[in-house]
């Protein structure tokens, strides 16, 4: 039994986007290269269930970046699921929001009002990496302020 094929307007009509989303998610490396065909470009069913995982994913707020990474490495079975919402990992993960090392314990903070309603809140007993990621944003805001 010979696998499904798609031309390219066929394989974004069947994921419900457009040709150009199809394009550009082969640049950005989230869809493999199509097979050609003479002249043609072929897209597989592969494409078609990645096409969907995508979707099933942006659906919960991922960005592609994150969609690139929750999809590497997987067979078109996990696509599968991640498609049909069955992979509820990635999903629940994007929900959730990032995930952020535990706020330390501290008894002090200190509080910088970076712009109007956004606040960098930093405890007075950091670590040194997280103090010199402090002193950069900060820095960096400074900057900002300076050539506005």
């Amino acid at each position: 039994m010979s696998e499904a094929t798609y031309k390219l307007e066929e394989l974004a009509r069947a994921a419900g986007t457009s040709p150009r989303t199809v394009r550009y998610y082969v640049q950005r490396g989230l869809l493999p290269p199509p097979a050609f065909r003479g002249k043609d470009t072929v897209y597989s069913s592969l494409h078609l269930v990645r096409m969907r995982a995508i979707r099933r994913l942006q659906d919960a707020h991922l960005p592609l970046d994150a969609i690139s990474a929750q999809l590497e490495g997987k067979g078109e079975d996990e696509l599968e699921r991640v498609a049909r919402g069955d992979a509820r990992s990635a999903v629940e993960e994007a929900e959730r929001g990032p995930s952020l090392p535990p706020s330390p314990k501290a008894a002090v903070w200190q509080r910088h009002a970076l712009a109007s309603g956004v606040e960098l809140h930093v405890a007075e007993d950091l670590g040194p990496e997280a103090k010199a990621l402090a002193a950069e944003i900060l820095k960096a805001v400074s900057r900002m302020r300076e050539g506005a």
